[in-house]
């Protein structure tokens, strides 16, 4: 077990489930493609940057995708408020 931590290949595994979920999400039609891509990003760059911390990456290899989780979560909650306020 420790192997497949140390590897990645469990960031790879929970990788792969998001996209699948991202896949299903926007194929069935319960959301928009861009709703599904605006929650689906920052959760692939937080394991991206798990990933990167598990196999001995360098700290910006590391930092670089949290760090811009934050803002592109921001940006897919405006998104959604100024969409929201439109309809309503």
């Amino acid at each position: 077990m420790q192997g497949f931590f140390e590897s990645g290949r469990a960031a790879d595994l929970i990788l792969l489930i998001l996209v699948l979920e991202l896949i299903w999400l926007g194929l069935s039609r319960r959301l928009s493609w861009a709703d599904a891509v605006g929650l689906a990003v920052p959760g692939l760059l937080i394991v991206l940057g798990l990933r990167a911390a598990l196999t001995g990456a360098s700290w910006p290899w590391i930092a670089a995708p949290l760090a811009l989780a934050l803002p592109v979560h921001l940006l897919d909650l405006r998104r959604r408020l100024q969409t929201s306020r439109r309809r309503n």
